[in-house]
């Protein structure tokens, strides 16, 4: 049993860290805008896409049972807490893509060390990810300062990847 979880998480991390692929979506104008959103993070705070107009933005999409996603986290806090450049969220889809529901990975999510300045909003019927095409966790979205979505990437990326994207 031990053998199969361990050839399922390489497979996993095979197939996560192994696409790239450059996106534009268009909108109804038909501009190559990123979807736009309005969801409510783990401290029912909303956060619109809007809100960081004229701004670049970088977003993971993961999962609480993604060990990528979770070896991640620290990392990603710390990007939060430095990055000036270009602002930091994360999307979590509870209750799609064997997620938890809303209430149980909150619950959770306050129990994690070293995430307190991560932005964690709840895209509650995974309709945000099948918008930016997230197909594994994790998945990264980068939005230029005109809102237009100019890259996703599936697998883990270090803070200086992320970095050398949005410059």
């Amino acid at each position: 049993m031990k053998k199969i979880s361990i050839l399922l998480a390489l497979v996993f991390l095979v197939t996560a860290c192994s696409s790239e692929k450059d996106l534009t979506t268009k909108n109804k104008n038909n501009e190559n805008q990123a979807p736009t959103f309005d969801l409510m993070d783990v401290d029912g705070n909303t956060h619109s896409l809007s809100d960081y107009a004229g701004k670049k933005v970088y977003i993971k999409f993961w999962a609480s049972w993604c060990s990528i996603c979770l070896s991640g986290l620290e990392e990603i806090n710390t990007l939060a807490v430095e990055e000036k450049d270009f602002v930091v969220l994360t999307i979590v889809s509870p209750g799609y893509n064997n997620e938890k529901k809303s209430d149980d990975f909150i619950k959770w999510f306050k129990g994690v060390e070293d995430v307190s300045s991560i932005p964690v909003l709840l895209d509650e019927d995974g309709s945000i990810a099948k918008q930016y095409q997230v197909r594994g966790y994790p998945t990264s979205a980068f939005i230029n300062a005109d809102g237009e979505l100019i890259k996703t990437q599936a697998g883990h990326l270090s803070n200086e990847q992320i970095r050398t994207q949005l410059n």
